[in-house]
């Protein structure tokens, strides 16, 4: 379930910190929050899974709008802006997300400055899936949306982050895909969604695009994450399992709107 929000800066001049993913996805948390408080403690907390493998199943895309990046700190060109929100619910959940997000404020901020936007439009964006029936299989491509992220743990149980470029870098894509599918379905239902699914990195003719993300920034939690972008994603899966991915991003660091993709063909 992916929605487009239109948003409109309240203040003339705007000004984001140039980590702004944190503190947004702490906002779309309080969204929900004042919606359905269960819901979204569950999502902050447990998540879907069991043991240390657990998804939020949400994610977000860059904000799109014209930019100057001024060292630490984004300033805005205009004061519209755009923001793809997607997440892995049942459709009859739409009329409610859209709903909760309807007229809503989004305050970005953090020591230094605060960029408040009114939510003035919400869309939903509808499924290219929506004529696929469940067992059937299907083929995309896939643009990142967001810096997607994958990693490889190390000795130290830290990540060490994988280009696309990596020769391993499909095969932990596909891993993540796999445990996702495997936190909402089951094991033994996940056999059978992903038995013959696969994916496959395509680049343009420029290599992709690395940037570095920091997480809670100037905070003792502060994590620095490696995405990329630039490049696109060939899958193919049954109806189900793709969906999810659409959904919930493709990844690590989905929540904090990492991996958010669109499709392309």
């Amino acid at each position: 379930m992916r929605f487009r929000l239109i948003l409109h800066a309240i203040d003339k001049n705007p000004a984001l910190p140039i980590n702004y993913q944190y503190p947004l996805s702490a906002v779309i948390y309080k969204i929900l929050e004042k919606a359905d408080s269960k819901y979204a403690a569950f999502l902050h907390g447990k998540g879907y899974g069991q043991g240390l493998k657990n998804f939020k199943l949400f994610t977000f895309s860059d904000l799109k709008t014209p930019f100057k990046i001024n060292g630490d700190r984004i300033n805005l060109l205009s004061r519209k802006a755009e923001l793809i929100v997607s997440f892995h619910l049942p459709q009859a959940a739409e009329i409610f997300i859209k709903g909760i997000f309807q007229s809503q404020q989004i305050e970005i901020a953090d020591k230094k400055s605060r960029a408040i936007f009114q939510i003035n439009q919400i869309e939903s964006l509808a499924g290219i899936l929506n004529n696929v029936d469940d067992n059937e299989e299907t083929e995309l491509m896939l643009k990142p949306l967001s810096p997607l992220v994958c990693g490889l743990k190390n000795d130290r149980g830290n990540y060490d982050f994988l280009s696309p470029e990596n020769e391993r870098f499909t095969e932990m894509i596909f891993l993540n895909w796999k445990e996702k599918t495997k936190a909402v379905f089951g094991e033994e239902q996940t056999v059978g969604l992903m038995g013959s699914a696969f994916i496959q990195t395509v680049f343009f003719k420029n290599p992709p695009k690395s940037r570095l993300v920091t997480i809670k920034a100037n905070t003792d939690s502060e994590t620095k994450i490696r995405g990329f972008t630039n490049f696109t994603i060939k899958i193919k899966g049954r109806k189900e399992a793709v969906e999810l991915l659409l959904n919930a991003g493709v990844g690590l660091y989905n929540a904090q709107g990492m991996g958010c993709v669109e499709i392309t063909q």
